[in-house]
């Protein structure tokens, strides 16, 4: 038997590369353009996406794994292990963890010695991405099925997305607005910033240029962390590479970034956030008390 096997799905946005690295198992979303439905990131990349959605009138819509989806990646990680740790992005904006939760009982009926722990992260990107990453890591490094279950937890709590695009059509006619309703109305040149609270979309302000937009942001990290406290760190983006460049500069001048990950967004969170999304996903890595 292999060590505790790591299962996630493709919205963590883990650069593929690391992914097979670590040994990840990642299920894909769903992407339904017109009377196509592309699996994330398997038939469909983020920059093909991003140059659809700059044209269309009516979004592609999105959905999450169906239970047969993750039960054929547990069964993929069954074949080696017998303890796997699954983590699903939020449970407030998809049906990923109860679709997860489904497959791992119909596969227990058949391996009932088989230990499936199913973590709702209450994340989304790559703050979903950092915990699956940190847990497969320690699996990797010998930690026990407990160990590795505690260390998704505690990263994905530790965790904070802040994010900023041009507009927030997207997430609106996506239906993924959350808290940030309000926010729907302001100004074409007025810069919304978006973040997680307890698993919903939440408005974290306005900026008024993109510049002022990631000032804002590295003050919302050092709000979170501490003036230049040691960070893991990925930024990402949908077809913004240069504008990401931006942001990313800012963040390594004022945090000690122990470690950088620049991603794309998935294609099923790329149809919400829209084309020239930036964003950044970290946690501390010597944590101030309280967090």
């Amino acid at each position: 038997m292999d060590t505790v096997g790591i299962l996630t799905d493709t919205t963590a946005s883990i650069p593929r590369p690391l992914a097979e690295e670590l040994g990840i198992e990642l299920v894909p979303y769903y992407v339904h353009r017109g009377l196509e439905t592309l699996r994330d990131e398997v038939d469909i990349d983020t920059d093909t996406l991003a140059q659809y959605l700059e044209q269309a009138s009516t979004l592609p819509t999105t959905s999450n794994p169906s239970p047969g989806d993750y039960l054929t990646g547990l069964q993929r990680l069954a074949e080696r292990t017998r303890e796997i740790v699954a983590l699903t992005m939020t449970s407030k904006g998809s049906g990923a963890f109860q679709s997860c939760r489904a497959a791992v009982g119909i596969l227990k009926e058949r391996l009932p010695r088989l230990q499936v722990e199913v973590i709702d992260t209450l994340q989304v990107a790559m703050a979903h991405g950092w915990a699956a990453i940190e847990a497969a890591r320690a699996a990797l490094a010998g930690q026990s099925f407990r160990e590795v279950a505690d260390r998704a937890r505690e990263v994905a709590r530790k965790a904070m997305m802040i994010q900023t695009a041009d507009t927030l059509r997207y997430l609106h006619m996506g239906g993924r607005i959350g808290r940030a309703q309000h926010l729907v109305g302001t100004l074409l040149n007025i810069k919304p910033l978006i973040g997680m609270e307890d698993g919903v979309i939440t408005a974290l302000g306005t900026a008024r240029s993109l510049s002022k937009a990631y000032a804002r942001m590295t003050e919302l990290m050092e709000d979170r962390v501490g003036k230049r406290a040691p960070i893991k760190v990925a930024f990402t983006h949908v077809a913004a590479l240069d504008r990401m460049k931006q942001l990313r500069d800012q963040v390594l001048e004022r945090f000690e970034c122990v470690e950088v990950i620049v991603t794309s967004l998935s294609p099923a969170l790329a149809v919400h956030s829209g084309p020239g999304t930036v964003g950044v996903c970290f946690f501390p890595v010597n944590p101030s008390p309280g967090l």
